[in-house]
């Protein structure tokens, strides 16, 4: 699956661009930076609710290309900003991380 496949399945709003024809390895849901700095892999997407700009350096650590905010939150506008200089993908869907998970699922089939 393809970043812009999670983007139009989860219907979010791409904040920082990066790479939507990068194809996902996998994915990731969490919260909890440590958590994220142990599991994820590289090429993984990350869902989270986490929205401030630490987020950036656990993503830019673990070489994570797209980082799906679920909720609706609001990211804090420096990791906007930090995602677009790293190249990261950054988008906000409304579903909460259950169901952003569940929609990719579906698309794994």
């Amino acid at each position: 699956m393809k970043i812009r496949d999670v983007i139009e399945k989860t219907g979010a709003t791409v904040l920082a661009p990066g790479d939507a024809e990068r194809e996902l390895a996998g994915a990731i849901s969490g919260d909890l930076l440590s958590f994220i700095m142990a599991e994820a892999k590289e090429g993984w997407l990350w869902i989270t609710i986490q929205v401030h700009l630490n987020v950036a350096a656990v993503a830019v650590l673990k070489d994570v290309p797209f980082i799906l905010v679920a909720s609706g939150r609001a990211p804090e506008q420096a990791l906007v900003e930090r995602c677009a200089a790293e190249g990261i993908s950054l988008a906000v869907t409304k579903l909460p991380a259950f169901e952003a998970a569940g929609a990719l699922r579906e698309l794994a089939r």
